[in-house]
């Protein structure tokens, strides 16, 4: 570097989405969106056990698009909606609505009226928090 120039800052939100982009393709399936959706914020997708997605259904006030297939209920949220929470275990999160290890596609099970397929993430977080009996814990203080 020469005197007067320095490196650019890139912070660790940049660093974790081009580490998520870098994820190779074979054998992922992703969810897909219903025609005529649309999903201005990108799509990740949140899993829990096909036991529990009956009872965590009527605790949200919103519901978005959900998919479900032997094993579990997956409620697609915004991208990045893991950003400052530890989902509960046994919560499965993940990026970019991929399902790794699922030998078929899950089958639509609720689509919201409107173009919108999210379900809001953070009553999602505290419905599962509330019936896997965990209590909420966010990963970093909030400073107003």
């Amino acid at each position: 570097m020469s005197a007067g120039r320095t490196a650019p800052v890139v912070c660790l939100d940049t660093l974790v989405r081009l580490r998520r982009s870098q994820r190779p393709p074979e054998a992922l399936r992703r969810l897909v969106l219903p025609e005529g959706m649309t999903a201005p914020m990108g799509c990740d997708a949140v899993g829990v056990p096909a036991e529990l997605g009956p009872e965590v259904l009527p605790r949200l006030p919103r519901v978005g698009c959900v998919y479900a297939d032997g094993t579990h209920w997956w409620w697609l949220v915004p991208s990045d909606s893991d950003y400052a929470l530890k989902w509960p275990e046994p919560v499965r999160y993940t990026t970019g609505a991929v399902l790794p290890d699922t030998p078929a596609a899950p089958d639509l099970i609720h689509k919201p009226t409107g173009t919108i397929p999210y379900t809001p993430p953070i009553p999602l977080y505290l419905a599962l928090c509330r019936v896997t009996g965990t209590t909420p814990t966010w990963s970093r203080p909030i400073s107003a």
